[in-house]
């Protein structure tokens, strides 16, 4: 298992349609960026996407998009040979990393491993905070900024936004628990006990 510092992180954000009873839901935006401690941040790509399903109110109200962005956006399976370019041979990071593995079984026997989620890996260092989000985490750490300026003209739900903010997150938790030279092992399994005995109280 590699050292951390010799890794390449790779993050990956969807925003959604929303799901109607009765239909799965279907992804209108993707990000993706990379990270790594020798390079810093590199590579940033950002798509809209086709879909077939209306957007949802709920859905629109929160990431904005609508069926007008979509105009002449590619479908999702066009963009396997960037999506494959930039996710193989990388640690895949996720916030949340459900929805990212659910819209990327499009693609099936992709091959991407290992995933790490910030979502597990921040209630495992900071299970003292009361809100995990995203949005939350970064305020909280103040690196808000940070991820504005190297995304500018973006923000929250925005996919590429997104995808830069969990990998800023994580750059910040490798470096206030000096896990630079600790085995990726320590960030792929974190414990969460602490976290969910707080819960339990």
């Amino acid at each position: 298992m590699p050292l951390i510092r010799h890794c390449r992180f790779t993050a990956i954000d969807f925003e959604s349609a929303g799901a109607t009873r009765g239909k799965t839901d279907s992804p209108v935006q993707v990000g993706l960026a990379s990270w790594s401690a020798t390079t810093g941040h590199f590579e940033p790509f950002v798509s809209y996407l086709h879909t077939d399903q209306p957007i949802l109110w709920s859905a629109q109200k929160i990431h904005g998009i609508s069926l007008l962005d979509l105009s002449g956006a590619p479908p999702l399976l066009t963009l396997w040979p960037e999506l494959k370019s930039r996710l193989a041979g990388a640690v895949v990071v996720a916030h949340g990393k459900g929805t990212e593995k659910r819209f990327l079984r499009a693609f099936p026997g992709h091959g991407f491993d290992p995933w790490l989620d910030t979502l597990l890996l921040a209630r495992a260092a900071w299970p003292e905070l009361a809100d995990h989000s995203l949005g939350a985490l970064c305020h909280a750490h103040n690196l808000t900024s940070t991820i504005g300026a190297l995304v500018a003209m973006r923000s929250w739900h925005d996919a590429l936004f997104d995808a830069v903010a969990s990998l800023v997150l994580l750059a910040h938790l490798i470096d206030s628990h000096a896990l630079m030279d600790q085995p990726l092992a320590s960030l792929l399994h974190p414990d969460t006990s602490a976290w969910h005995a707080r819960r339990r109280a």
